[in-house]
């Protein structure tokens, strides 16, 4: 191999998924600045480089250095080290303090960070805070430059050193050397197919029972991401040999260590996780538990409370309405179900204000903030999501549980659809078995996002009262919106007649790059100008899909493009997030108590300190550049991550382009989410392929046959 040295003069391209970078470096061999390639994760302007590689030409870039092994040293000069200290690499120093602390410390300054830090505060505008912030930030970056040496080479970003520094600290080497297939368990982000190619690298066999027992766990979880609660034996051994690449006999092996273990748990010839099994089987206990007792309300006369609201509200229920006011009351448990425009929100209503009238203390909830905010504007009554019901505490957990349980004798859950089997277990765990529990929700849009299929599971297993209201209202007729959805939900096509005064919209655009400029233009121009709304927070675009021209990912970039052109940003993982820019969390973070879906704004970002503040509902939450792994940018999104949330105005591609995803609870679904204008942009092809296409995803749950069991064994 060749060897060349250099410092580092400018960083033309770097991939934080994978280290790969491109560099420009100075070097005594050349007049110009040489080109060098590869992984080099973390690599900082004016650092020097010592590099092992082979030179080779590009077709379109020249000459260029591809990099092997690389060392990285400090630089030496001053004008070096003004430029490694400007570049961003320790948070409180940017351009400015660089030059500040260079003229004042000269080629001393690396020495003085490191032993005198102190005398930082001899910089005009460095106070004591921010000097322990640097000292903080120069011993970590020394740390986490060991680890990506370590990991180099191996497919891990810089980002992802960082989360194995937060995960393990100074222990990180000796852990990861020990068993890198933690990393697939304990670091969000880092899957079991990076953990595998670090392992396998490190030498470890491809037959070792911990990778087997690694891949195992990696499968099961893949699956309960597809919203499966297990996987039958058959299915986890054939899917466990592709890939893992090894005989059945040491799966075999691996999956009675891990029952050993008690790291699975097999019902017949179904394989869970721990979590799952016990989630689903402590929720049966506790519907059984619940609906056993008849309900203190029961036998009540309510028709004089039914009447006194009706005349105050100068509203009337119609037949079905009230059949599901006198269920609530008789029931100990119950769903009530129907599309929009069918009176869902009436009836709640009326429920909660006939079980105040009645003295019962009525609690609120909603799975996530926005369906939550929804629901106390519509009740005009405080609802909580309900991990705040349940009074979440990092690190502690949850305090409302079986030992501490809700001071409420009526429970109404809105947006029932939402929940997943471990948020059913987690919230059962905390109702007293004297209380009325009462799900609200549309069975007929998509499951949750999380493993199980709650709601249809509970109706299905005729353990609980169920009303299922059908009949749009007139007022709801109106509503092209509402028409159009109670139509795919049947079947039936859609009416695209685009009337003046309509509330339901379909541009026709067969190529997907014309469907991309309709929708820049129905966001930028034409829609908050003829409706008077903000470009940002009003409009929503809906994808069925991530990818492609008209997914998710392209929507985002070209939307923040031409909606956003806030000069101040910071990069993270190929993605460039501005002040002003809509985001998403996508995952739970308990610890700043935002949650998978919440929507937000960013307040500001601090380059020098490479953060940034986040504003969820009023509230700044603050994100370390670390953390931006757990967010995307929010100008689109799926249709799977709308639920539960309205927006004024939804704009969605529909082509076929998107087939895979074209299913008729999806397109239901998104349409649903429009509050005010529905857009659709695309070929009526593919809005009939949806709406023919019922055919529902199974999902792996014994939910409903547990409850049928349960019920079957008490009569």
């Amino acid at each position: 191999m060749d060897t060349l040295s250099g410092i580092v003069e400018r960083i033309t391209y770097e991939n934080e998924e994978n280290g790969f970078s491109v560099i420009k470096i100075k070097s005594k061999v050349s007049h110009d600045l040489i080109t060098i390639v590869g992984n080099m994760a973390g690599v900082s302007v004016g650092c020097v480089l010592k590099l092992k590689g082979f030179w080779k030409t590009n077709g379109n870039y020249g000459r260029q250095f591809t990099v092997v092994e690389y060392e990285e040293s400090v630089p030496a000069t001053v004008k070096g080290i003004e430029k490694y200290l400007g570049s961003g690499l320790i948070k409180g120093i940017g351009p400015v303090n660089a030059k500040r602390i260079v003229s004042r410390f000269g080629e001393k300054t690396i020495d003085i960070i490191e032993n005198e830090s102190h005398r930082l505060c001899e910089i005009d505008g460095i106070g004591k805070k921010r000097v322990d912030m640097i000292k903080k930030a120069w011993e970590e970056q020394k740390d986490i430059k060991n680890i990506m040496l370590f990991l180099q080479g191996h497919g891990v970003s810089t980002s992802y050193a960082v989360k194995i520094y937060k995960q393990y600290g100074n222990e990180s080497i000796e852990i990861v050397s020990e068993n890198p297939y933690r990393l697939a368990g304990d670091i969000w982000g880092i899957g079991f197919k990076t953990a595998d190619s670090i392992a396998r690298n490190m030498g470890f066999a491809q037959d070792s029972i911990e990778r087997c027992k690694a891949g195992i766990v990696y499968v099961l979880n893949e699956k309960s991401n597809e919203g499966h609660c297990f996987l039958y034996s058959e299915e986890l051994l054939k899917s466990a040999m592709e890939i893992l690449e090894i005989q059945e006999d040491i799966i075999l092996q691996g999956l009675r260590v891990m029952r050993e273990e008690e790291l699975l748990v097999v019902e017949e010839d179904a394989v869970y996780v721990p979590a799952l099994y016990y989630s689903e089987k402590g929720a049966v206990g506790r519907i059984d538990d619940i609906t056993r007792g008849n309900s203190p309300y029961d036998g009540k006369d309510i028709s004089v409370i039914i009447e006194t609201i009706q005349c105050k509200e100068n509203i009337k229920y119609d037949r079905v309405q009230i059949d599901a006011i006198n269920t609530a009351i008789k029931s100990k448990f119950m769903v009530l179900t129907g599309g929009p425009g069918t009176g869902k929100t009436t009836t709640t209503n009326a429920i909660i204000k006939i079980f105040e009238s009645m003295g019962a203390r009525v609690s609120l909830a909603a799975p996530t903030g926005r369906a939550a905010k929804r629901m106390s504007e519509t009740s005009g009554r405080e609802s909580k999501t309900i991990h705040r019901l349940l009074e979440f505490k990092p690190p502690a957990g949850y305090q409302r549980n079986q030992d501490n349980r809700l001071d409420c004798d009526v429970l109404v859950i809105d947006e029932a659809s939402m929940i997943d089997i471990v948020m059913l277990n987690t919230l059962l765990k905390a109702v007293r078995d004297e209380c009325v529990v009462i799900f609200v929700g549309d069975v007929d849009q998509l499951p949750s996002v999380g493993p199980g299929k709650v709601l249809s599971d509970i109706i299905d297993s005729d353990m609980v009262s169920v009303v299922k209201l059908q009949r749009i209202f007139r007022q709801a007729m109106g509503s092209s919106i509402i028409t159009n959805a109670h139509r795919i939900n049947k079947g039936e096509y859609p009416k695209l007649s685009n009337g003046k005064g309509s509330d339901f919209f379909f541009i026709e655009e067969e190529n997907p790059d014309a469907v991309v400029e309709q929708i820049k233009g129905l966001c930028s121009k034409r829609l908050p100008k003829y409706y008077n709304i903000d470009k940002v927070s009003d409009i929503q675009v809906i994808c069925p899909m991530q990818r492609g021209s008209t997914g998710t990912h392209n929507f985002n970039h070209v939307l923040q493009e031409i909606l956003n052109p806030s000069k101040i940003s910071i990069s993270y993982g190929g993605t460039e997030y501005r002040t002003h820019d809509k985001v998403m969390q996508i995952k739970n973070n308990y610890d700043k108590n935002v949650f998978n879906g919440d929507i937000g704004r960013i307040k500001s970002i601090d380059t020098e300190s490479k953060s940034l503040v986040i504003t969820f509902d009023d509230r700044d939450v603050e994100y370390d550049i670390s953390d931006m792994s757990e967010v995307m940018l929010a100008y689109a999104t799926t249709v799977h991550k709308s639920q539960g949330s309205e927006y004024k105005v939804v704009v969605s591609p529909v082509t076929t382009q998107h087939f895979m995803m074209l299913q008729r609870n999806l397109i239901y679904t998104c349409i649903t989410r429009a509050k005010k204008i529905l857009v659709l942009v695309g070929s009526k092809k593919a809005v009939a392929m949806a709406v023919k296409n019922n055919k529902i995803v199974q999902r792996n749950t014994r939910l409903k046959e547990k409850l049928v069991d349960v019920k079957s064994s008490s009569m």
